[in-house]
């Protein structure tokens, strides 16, 4: 039977209503603003981190490339989020010192809310792709307690982040996200991969302002002229065809859905609240009802191109929708868009978010320190002491044979991952069988890879972290 899983409106907690209106500016003038959050100074943070590194650079460690990645290779800087059962921080790799963002997964929490399917297809998924506008894997692994991802570092903040702080986004800024996105999904559909999650919390800003894609965690593959069919996604932001294929049956839906999740994002983006007033209790019922009866509202302030290519992102037939590159090209909207351009992130993004601060709520880190019943920095300590303890005990009377049994299978089927030692090995690989191109070839290859960069699918690889 497929996994029918619907996930909370948002997993956030800075997350707001979906009526929620931008209040009107007093007599006075002035707008009404909320009171500031506690500012965490990034910036002047990195650099003390920065100066206690370089001290210590000349015992940096040198680690055996037989040897598989493990937490000890990493060090912890700082708690910067949490989802519904995994927490974020920011990490430093001992030997290169490079920054990444880590991903942990308590094992027996996804246990008991039967989430090691979906972690283990988001791992297999991230194994496999990597690209300029999503939020690409580098490692993985696991301890007995904890799995791991270690991804790119992103310290922009998410989008929903933004809107929370009242960011008024511009069409030029909601432009180039589109822009950006349609690149992704465009690269995930040549995967064969459906998002199913393309929202505001999902799409986080580097430090210059691009939008990348990221959380796997409910994505799904599909191949050969397959359907999906699972109630799938944050109700908000699905598309019609999902809850109509759950409610009537049917044959499923496709790659079609995240470009309505995409057109609903932007139109949230330039207005401050979604085009169709959904939440996450909303019956499926009301919701077919609602699409076939409610139009979305456009405001004239904004201009017809953008209107039209809003239109046709928000098609309730998913067979009359924008839902590749191709199709978004051909808006008169984004008929002045150079792509390459787009995919080397040469286009300057309207919104560039402080660097001056981090953008996440800083109460992530006292949790961490202080609330956390298990906290990272003290992992190493408590695993010794539970081995010892664990040997000290009769292995034949366990607390819970079914809990054990999963925990063990976790621990044979969890694969691990090293994109780093990957990529050394592919390019030693390609050193060693590339023979010399004469100049007509190598004139011929680089037209080949224009012509593929025009349609910014396989060719937007990733650069690394940004």
């Amino acid at each position: 039977a497929p996994l029918r899983y619907t996930r909370q409106e948002h997993k956030h907690t800075h997350t707001r209503d979906p009526s929620w209106r931008r209040p009107p500016a007093p007599a006075s003038g002035y707008a009404l603003l909320p009171p500031p959050s506690p500012m965490f100074h990034w910036s002047k943070w990195k650099k003390r981190m920065g100066a206690s590194m370089s001290s210590s650079s000349s015992k940096r460690p040198v680690f055996d490339e037989k040897e598989d990645v493990n937490f000890d290779h990493f060090q912890i800087l700082r708690a910067i989020g949490k989802g519904s059962f995994g927490k974020v921080c920011i990490v430093q790799k001992r030997d290169t010192e490079k920054m990444y963002a880590m991903k942990y997964m308590n094992k027996q929490q996804c246990v008991e809310r039967d989430e090691v399917r979906n972690v283990f297809r988001e791992l297999e998924i991230l194994q496999e792709i990597e690209h300029v506008f999503l939020v690409n894997l580098w490692y993985s692994f696991q301890d007995e307690e904890d799995m791991f991802m270690v991804v790119d570092l992103l310290l922009g903040g998410d989008l929903r982040y933004h809107l929370q702080q009242n960011v008024q986004f511009s069409e030029e800024t909601v432009k180039l996200y589109i822009c950006e996105m349609a690149s992704a999904l465009d690269y995930l559909r040549s995967q064969h991969i459906i998002h199913r999650d393309v929202k505001p919390d999902n799409i986080l800003l580097d430090e210059q302002g691009h939008a990348h894609l990221t959380d796997f965690n409910i994505a799904t593959i599909i191949r050969d002229g397959e359907r999906a069919t699972a109630l799938a996604g944050t109700k908000p932001y699905m598309a019609p065809e999902i809850f109509h294929s759950f409610l009537n049956g049917g044959t499923g839906y496709s790659f079609e859905v995240d470009w309505w999740s995409l057109g609903v994002m932007a139109y949230e983006l330039l207005r401050g609240w979604r085009p169709y007033d959904i939440h996450s209790n909303s019956p499926v019922e009301s919701l077919v009802q609602l699409f076939s009866t409610v139009s979305v509202q456009y405001t004239t302030a904004w201009s017809k191109d953008i209107v039209a290519l809003l239109r046709k992102l928000l098609t309730v037939n998913p067979e009359h929708r924008f839902s590749s590159l191709a199709d978004i090209q051909t808006s008169s909207y984004l008929s002045s868009v150079d792509w390459d351009e787009i995919c080397e992130k040469k286009v300057e993004p309207g919104f560039v978010p402080n660097k001056g601060r981090l953008h996440c709520d800083p109460t992530f880190e006292l949790e961490e320190m202080i609330l956390e019943s298990r906290p990272l920095h003290k992992k190493k300590k408590r695993l010794a002491k539970n081995k010892s303890r664990d040997n000290s005990k009769d292995s034949s009377q366990s607390e819970n044979d079914y809990l054990q049994e999963c925990l063990d299978a976790i621990q044979q089927d969890f694969v691990i991952f090293n994109r780093e030692k990957l990529k050394k090995s592919q390019d030693q690989m390609n050193e060693s069988i590339s023979p010399p191109e004469t100049t007509d070839e190598a004139e011929t290859e680089t037209e080949s890879e224009n012509s593929n960069l025009n349609m910014c699918s396989s060719v937007c690889s990733s650069t690394g972290s940004s």
